[in-house]
C-alpha cells in the first residue's frame, strides 16, 4: 500500500469564532510520545515528511512552551515544491508560527524568534510577569496578550479574527494538546504509530490532560478515516476525526 499523500487532501470550513483545528502527533507502539526527552527516534523521513505536507495546508503552526524548550519550533516546510504550491493556492510561502506560554520562560535565542524566514505570535498569559513580556517584544516578535483562564479560545479568536487563520495545525507537546482536547477546540488527529516500543514509567502520551477525572462519560470519540501502513518503516498513518 502506498504512503498516503497528504498534500491532495481537503479540510472542512472553520467555525465562525475559531479556525479549524488539527493535532499532529508520533507516539511509540506503546503510546509514549519521546526517548530521551524528546520526539527524536520515533519518527522517520517519511513521518517527517507528511508532517511538511501537512503545514502545507495551514495557516498557523501551533507549539506549547515545553515543546519549544525541548526541540524548538519552526512552522517551515524544508522544500522548495512544497512552498511552491502554497503559492500556487494563494498563499505565503510557509505559515504563521505560534506558542502559547502561561509564565514566558521561553528560550529567546531559539530559531523561533531569531529567523527572518517566517512570521510568528508569541501568546502569553495576562499572569506572566512584565519583565517577561518585554524581554520577547525586544526579539521583536508579535506578543499577544490571553487571559489565563481563556487561554485557548481567546487565542484562537485571535487567529481568527485578527490573522483570518482557517485551518491551525498543533503540533504539541502533550500538555497543549490535552488543554486543547479539554477545551472542545480539537477537530482532527493525525497520529503516526512507530514501530518501537519506549517502555519506561510515567512517560508522556499523545494527549495529557492533568487534574482531570476520566470517566467513559468525558473520553473523546474519534472517527477514523484512514489508516496506512507503511511496511517499509514500520510505521501505521492514522486520520481521525472528533466526533461531536
Amino acid at each position: 500500500m502506498p504512503v498516503p499523500d497528504y498534500t491532495t487532501l481537503e479540510f472542512p470550513d472553520p467555525p465562525d469564532d475559531r479556525p479549524y483545528v488539527i493535532v499532529d502527533m508520533i507516539a511509540s507502539a506503546d503510546g509514549r510520545t519521546v526517548i530521551e526527552d524528546n520526539e527524536a527516534g520515533l519518527g522517520s523521513r517519511t513521518d517527517r515528511r507528511l508532517l511538511h505536507e501537512l503545514r502545507l495546508h495551514v495557516d498557523v503552526v501551533l507549539a506549547g512552551a515545553g515543546t519549544l524548550r525541548a526541540t524548538g519550533a519552526s512552522p517551515r516546510l524544508y522544500d522548495e515544491d512544497l512552498e511552491a504550491l502554497r503559492l500556487q493556492r494563494g498563499k505565503s510561502r510557509m505559515p504563521n508560527g505560534a506558542v502559547i506560554s502561561a509564565s514566558g520562560k521561553v528560550p529567546l535565542d531559539a530559531t523561533f524568534f531569531t529567523s527572518p524566514r517566517f512570521d510568528a505570535y508569541l501568546y502569553l498569559a495576562d499572569t506572566a510577569p512584565s519583565a517577561r513580556r518585554e524581554a520577547i517584544e525586544a526579539t521583536g516578535r508579535p506578543v499577544v496578550e490571553v487571559p489565563a483562564d481563556d487561554a485557548i479560545p481567546a487565542m484562537l479568536r485571535h487567529m481568527r479574527s485578527e490573522m483570518g487563520a482557517r485551518l491551525v495545525m498543533l503540533e504539541g507537546g502533550p500538555t497543549l494538546n490535552g488543554e486543547c482536547f479539554r477545551a472542545g477546540v480539537v477537530d482532527e488527529l493525525f497520529l503516526t504509530l512507530g514501530g518501537v516500543v519506549v517502555g519506561g514509567h510515567g512517560l508522556p502520551t499523545a494527549v495529557e490532560m492533568l487534574g482531570v477525572e476520566v470517566t467513559r462519560a468525558t473520553v473523546t470519540r474519534l472517527e477514523l478515516l484512514s489508516a496506512t501502513p507503511n511496511p517499509e518503516t514500520d510505521e501505521v498513518y492514522l486520520r481521525y476525526r472528533v466526533r461531536r
